[in-house]
C-alpha cells in the first residue's frame, strides 16, 4: 500500500538496503535523514561520551578504500558490498602471507557464494582487528604467496541516533513498536521490520485511539539499551507493552514469540489478528524463536512480543537482499498489526485497585461463583472450573491487562469475562478503561 505522497515500503527498502548502515556511520545518518521525510520522527542523539552498564558507543566509522591485491591485480574489492569489510575494521596497509591473510578472512559456512555479516566489533569497539568477509569459493581458491592488503577507514567520535515517533492517544499508556535500522547492506534483517512499522504508524495518522502508539528505530541491542536507560522511571512505566518487528519481508512463515511475562495483551491481539486473517503462523515461548532486542526491553520491565518471519535461509549474509522481499509479506504484516490495534482498542483494560485477596463470598462483594465440594458429591462444570480460575487470577494481576488476554488465559469468552469483570468494577475493585 502507498500512502499519498509517501514512498512505498518496497521503495524504501530499495533505497536504504545498499547503505553501509553501521551503528555510527554516514550510511546510517543518511537512512535517518531519509526516513524523517517519510514520518516526522524525533531524533534522539546519544554522544560517545555517554556510557551505560559497560555499553560503549562505537566511533563513527566509514570505509574509504578496501582491497586485496595479488601480483599487482586486485582480486577482491571490499567496497562492492557493505558486508565485505568486517564492521569497525581497523585501517591496515601492508603485505602479508597467505596464512596471515586467511586469519583475517571470514566466509559464510552455509553458502560458498555469499558474504557473511561480521558484526561483533560494533559491540566491542575497544578490541578491534582488521578483516574482510569474502565468499568461501574465493577463500578456497587463494594461492600461496604474498598479498597486498589495503583498508582505509575514516573515524571520528560517534553519535548514536535513535528515531522515535508517537501517535498520541487519550489514555496515559503506550504500546511500543520497535525495529533495527542498522545491519549494513541487508534488507530483511531489521530494515523490513522498520518499513512495516512506518507503514503501520502512517495508517494510524488521523485516527483517534485510546493508547499512544510509538515507533522506535535504532541500532540493534545497543540502541534499545540507550533508549530505555535514557527514559525516566515514570516514562518507562507508561509503556504498557511492545512488539518488536523483525525480518517481516521474506516468504517464510510468520511467528509470534511470547513475552517472558504471561497474559500480555499484544500477544493475544496478534494471535487473534492472524487467526482472523487465516494466515499460517507459529508461536513459542520467550527466546524459543529469536533472540534480539526483546530481552533488553524485558529487562527494563516492559513485556516485548516478537513478530517475525524468522528463520530464513539468507540470514546474516549478502543474500539478504531486496530480491528476497515479498511485497505481499510486508502487507500481511502491516494488516496484522492494524487488526491487532483494532483489538487492543476494542478490548477494555483491567487495572487492579486492591492488594491481597478479596473474600468474594462476603455480602459486601457477592462475587463468588460457587465451585461446589467434590467430597460432598458436587461435580463442577467446565464453566465453573474456568470461573474459579478467573476468580483466582484477578488478584495476581500486576499490570494493566486487556479483557481479551484474561479471557484467553482462563478459557472463557471475552463477552462473559467482561460481564463478570463489570461486577468487580461496580464494587470498586478494578477499573475498566
Amino acid at each position: 500500500m502507498k500512502t499519498d505522497g509517501m514512498k512505498t515500503m518496497m521503495q524504501i527498502l530499495q533505497d536504504l538496503t545498499p547503505l553501509n548502515r553501521a551503528v555510527c556511520s554516514l550510511g546510517y545518518d543518511r537512512a535517518v535523514d531519509y526516513l524523517r521525510e517519510e514520518l516526522p520522527f524525533r531524533i534522539i542523539s546519544v554522544p560517545s561520551s555517554r556510557q551505560h552498564n559497560g555499553w560503549v558507543i562505537p566511533p563513527s566509522w566509514d570505509v574509504e578504500e578496501a582491497r586485496i591485491v595479488k601480483d599487482g591485480c586486485t582480486i577482491y574489492d571490499g567496497t562492492v558490498h557493505p558486508l565485505c569489510v568486517i564492521a569497525l575494521s581497523r585501517s591496515f596497509c601492508g603485505t602479508v602471507s597467505l596464512d596471515e591473510l586467511r586469519r583475517h578472512l571470514h566466509y559464510d559456512h552455509r553458502n560458498e557464494d555469499s558474504i557473511p555479516f561480521h558484526y561483533r566489533q560494533q559491540f566491542r569497539s575497544w578490541e578491534r582487528d582488521w578483516g574482510f568477509c569474502i565468499p568461501k569459493r574465493l577463500f578456497d581458491q587463494l594461492a600461496p604467496g604474498d598479498y597486498e592488503v589495503v583498508i582505509r577507514t575514516r573515524e571520528a567520535p560517534g553519535t548514536l541516533k535513535i528515531l522515535e515517533y508517537k501517535h498520541p492517544g487519550s489514555l496515559d499508556f503506550t504500546i511500543a513498536l520497535g525495529g533495527n535500522l542498522d545491519h549494513a547492506g541487508v534488507a530483511n534483517d531489521g530494515l523490513a521490520g522498520c518499513v512495516v512499522g512506518i507503514e503501520t504508524l502512517r495508517r494510524l495518522q488521523g485516527r483517534k485511539t485510546r493508547f499512544t502508539y510509538s515507533l522506535i528505530l535504532s541500532p540493534g541491542i545497543i540502541g534499545s539499551e540507550f533508549y530505555l536507560s535514557g527514559l525516566s522511571q515514570s516514562e518507562r512505566s507508561r509503556i504498557l507493552e511492545g512488539i518488536f518487528l523483525e525480518m517481516l519481508g521474506s516468504a517464510t512463515p510468520l511467528a509470534i514469540q511470547e513475552s517472558r511475562r504471561s497474559q500480555v495483551s499484544t500477544f493475544h491481539a496478534m494471535k487473534a489478528s492472524l487467526d482472523q486473517m487465516g494466515l499460517r503462523y507459529r508461536t513459542g515461548p520467550f527466546e524459543s524463536i529469536i533472540v534480539n532486542d526483546e530481552y533488553v526491553w524485558e529487562n527494563y520491565g516492559i513485556p516485548m512480543v516478537s513478530f517475525s518471519r524468522f528463520p530464513y535461509p539468507e540470514y546474516h549474509s549478502s543474500r539478504d537482499s531486496v530480491e528476497i522481499i515479498q511485497e505481499t509479506s510486508l502487507n500481511q504484516a502491516v494488516e496484522a498489526l492494524i487488526r491487532a490495534v483494532d483489538r487492543l482498542e476494542a478490548s477494555p483494560m483491567v487495572i487492579k485497585m486492591f492488594e491481597g485477596n478479596i473474600c468474594l463470598s462476603n455480602p459486601q462483594y457477592d462475587l463468588y461463583v460457587d465451585y461446589g465440594q467434590v467430597a460432598l458429591g458436587d461435580s463442577p462444570s467446565d464453566h465453573q472450573r474456568r470461573m474459579r480460575c478467573l476468580m483466582d487470577f484477578l488478584p495476581a494481576l500486576d499490570r494493566p491487562t486487556s479483557v481479551k488476554a484474561i479471557a484467553d488465559h482462563v478459557g472463557l469468552s471475552e463477552e462473559s469475562t467482561l460481564e463478570y469483570l463489570q461486577r468487580w468494577a461496580t464494587k470498586g475493585l478494578i477499573d475498566l478503561l
